[in-house]
C-alpha cells in the first residue's frame, strides 16, 4: 500500500535539512550565548533583505508580532481595528491583547479583505484608525488599494503576512504597503522553524526600536525599562536554524509550491470541487491550496480522500466573529459576512508542501476527481 500523503511532511523535510540544523545548534551551543545574540542579529538582517524591508525584529511567534506592532504604533485601549473574520484566531487575539476592538467586514471571493466594504466601514466610522488585513492562504492582497486606503483614511496598517512571506502584488512584496508586517515561523508555514517563532518587519526606524524594546520587557538597556513590555524574544537556536537551514531554501520551496498549485489547477476536473484559486495579480506563494466542496460537503470529500491515503484539513471552519471566546467581549460586525461564511462552510485544504513528489500530486488529483459528490 502506498504511503499516506501528508498535509505537511516534516520527516521528508528533516532528511533535507538535518545536517544544517545540527550544525546550527552546535554553533549556538559552542557560542555560550542563547538569547538575543549574533544568530538573531544575523537572521534579522537576512530576513529583512529577503522581504525587502529595512528592519526585522525577531519575536516569539506571529501573534506577538501583530500585538507588538500595534502597540508600537500607539494603539490605545478601546480603539477600533478593522480586520477580517476569516483567519487564524491569532489575528484577532493579538488585537485584543494589544487593547483593541476588532471590527469585521466580509471577504472577497478569495477569502481576502473586501476593500469596497472596508472603504464603506471607514467612511461610516472615522474612529477606526487601525487595520490588520491578512494575506490569506499565501495570496497577496491588492497592495495598491491597501496603500490608498491607508493614505486616504490616515490608517495605521499592520499586514498579517504569516502565510505569505515571499508573495507579491504588481511587483511589490507583501509587507510593503503598511506601517509594519507580522510573520510567523510556526513549523507549517512556508518558512517554518522547529517550534514557535515570528518576526515583525518594518521600514520605520523608530517603530523597529520600540518593537525591539517591547519584546524584551520594555528595556532600552539592561534594567532600564521605559515601557510595560513582554517576554517575546526569538531565541538563538531557532534563529540559527532559520538562517542556516530554512531561509536559503525558501525560494526553491516556493518554486515547488507554485508548480504544485499549477498542476492542481490544470488537473482538478471534478464538477463537485472548485479550487478557490488566487487573484490574477497576486504572485502567490501557496501556503495552502483551498478547494470548495459542493454536494454533501467537505466532510464527505475529506473521508473519500482519507480512504485514498490523502490527508486534508479545514482552514477555517468557523468565522472568528462566531467563536465562543468573543461572546461578551467588545467587537463589531459592520457588513454581512456571507462570502466569508460560504468559504468557511465549504473549504478543504489539499496537501501542497514542497516535498510532494510528482506521483503524490497525481494521486491527490485522481482522488479529488474520483469523488462523486455524495
Amino acid at each position: 500500500m502506498a504511503d499516506p500523503i501528508l498535509l505537511n511532511d516534516f520527516r521528508r523535510q528533516w532528511s533535507m535539512i538535518a545536517e544544517e540544523v545540527l550544525d546550527a545548534t552546535r554553533h549556538v551551543g559552542e557560542s555560550g550565548w542563547y538569547v538575543l545574540g549574533a544568530s538573531v542579529t544575523g537572521f534579522e538582517a537576512d530576513l529583512a533583505g529577503f522581504a525587502g524591508r529595512h528592519h526585522a525584529v525577531g519575536v516569539a511567534n506571529g501573534l506577538d508580532a501583530i500585538e507588538i506592532a500595534l502597540r508600537s504604533l500607539g494603539l490605545k485601549p478601546g480603539q477600533k481595528v478593522l480586520t477580517t473574520p476569516l483567519s487564524a484566531f491569532a489575528t484577532t487575539l493579538a488585537i485584543y491583547r494589544a487593547g483593541g476592538v476588532p471590527v469585521y467586514v466580509d471577504t472577497d471571493a478569495y477569502g481576502l479583505l473586501n476593500f469596497d466594504l472596508a472603504e464603506q466601514a471607514l467612511r461610516a466610522d472615522p474612529d477606526i484608525r487601525f487595520c490588520v488585513p491578512v494575506h490569506l492562504y499565501g495570496h497577496a492582497l491588492d497592495l495598491k488599494r491597501l496603500a490608498i486606503l491607508r493614505a486616504e483614511h490616515d490608517l495605521h496598517v499592520v499586514e498579517d503576512m504569516a502565510q505569505a512571506l515571499g508573495a507579491g502584488w504588481g511587483g511589490h512584496p507583501v509587507g510593503s504597503a503598511g506601517d509594519a508586517a507580522a510573520v510567523s515561523f510556526y513549523p507549517t508555514k512556508n518558512l517554518g522553524a522547529l517550534g514557535d517563532a515570528g518576526a515583525l518587519l518594518t521600514d520605520d526606524d523608530a517603530l523597529a526600536r520600540t518593537a525591539a524594546s517591547l519584546r524584551d520587557y520594555g528595556q532600552v538597556a539592561k534594567y532600564e525599562h521605559v515601557a510595560l513590555g513582554m517576554n517575546s524574544r526569538l531565541d538563538e537556536v531557532h534563529a540559527a536554524i532559520l538562517r542556516a537551514a530554512m531561509l536559503p531554501r525558501l525560494p526553491l520551496w516556493t518554486k515547488r509550491r507554485r508548480e504544485i498549485a499549477k498542476a492542481y489547477l490544470a488537473g482538478l476536473a471534478s464538477p463537485h470541487v472548485t479550487p478557490l484559486g488566487a487573484p490574477t495579480d497576486s504572485d502567490s506563494v501557496w501556503h495552502l491550496f483551498p478547494v470548495l466542496a459542493r454536494g454533501v460537503g467537505r466532510d464527505s470529500l475529506a473521508r473519500h480522500l482519507q480512504d485514498k491515503g490523502v490527508h486534508t484539513a479545514v482552514h477555517y471552519p468557523k468565522l472568528i466573529s462566531d467563536q465562543p471566546a468573543l461572546s461578551g467581549v467588545p467587537h463589531e460586525v459592520v457588513s454581512g459576512l456571507d462570502v466569508a461564511g460560504q468559504i468557511a462552510g465549504t473549504e478543504l485544504s489539499l496537501p501542497i508542501h514542497p516535498f510532494l513528489t510528482d506521483d503524490d500530486i497525481q494521486r491527490v488529483i485522481a482522488g479529488v476527481n474520483s469523488w462523486s459528490g455524495e
